[in-house]
Formats: structure tokens, sequence, C-alpha cells
């Protein structure tokens, strides 16, 4: 289960690191009870993120309908979506 002292513990473990399609591998040795994604934060369309950074977006999944899907509900939650968010050039 995914709650706010997760995400924020996620989200003080991610500052400063490069984002990229490994991330997911780390954070999964470091949060092993937690499923991870990533993506970029333009691909994300749903509700808002539960966390919001200059680089990086996480938001909530649930796969509580036999389908990965972007939640706003801590309850349902069962995984975080890392959303890299690209500087405007």
């Amino acid at each position: 289960m995914v709650n706010e002292e997760i995400v924020s513990s996620v989200a003080s473990y991610l500052k400063g690191m490069p984002l990229d399609g490994t991330i997911t591998q780390t954070l999964r040795e470091a949060f092993n009870d937690v499923h991870f994604t990533y993506c970029m934060d333009d691909d994300v369309h749903g509700p808002k993120p539960v966390f919001e950074s200059s680089d990086f977006n996480l938001y909530l999944i649930t796969t509580q309908e036999h389908c990965l899907a972007v939640t706003s509900q801590y309850t349902s939650a069962t995984g975080i979506v890392v959303a890299e968010v690209e500087e405007d050039e």
C-alpha cells in the first residue's frame, strides 16, 4: 500500500538523482513493496500529481480493476509513477 509518507520518502530520495529508465530498478531496490513506473510527465493523463517539483512529478497508480490506472486515492494506490518534467526550450 502506498501512503503519503512513502511518497514523501520517494520524493526526497529522487532529488538530485538523474532520471531515466533505470530509475525504476533503483527505486524498487530501495522501496521493495512499491511498484514503480517511469515516463515523461506529458504522457500522464488523469488526476493531478500527489507531488510536484521542477524535475519530476509523482502520481499514484492502482491495479484495483485489474488494469493499471492513475488514481488520486491513497486507499487504492499500489504504485507510483515517476514522471520526468522536461524544461521548456
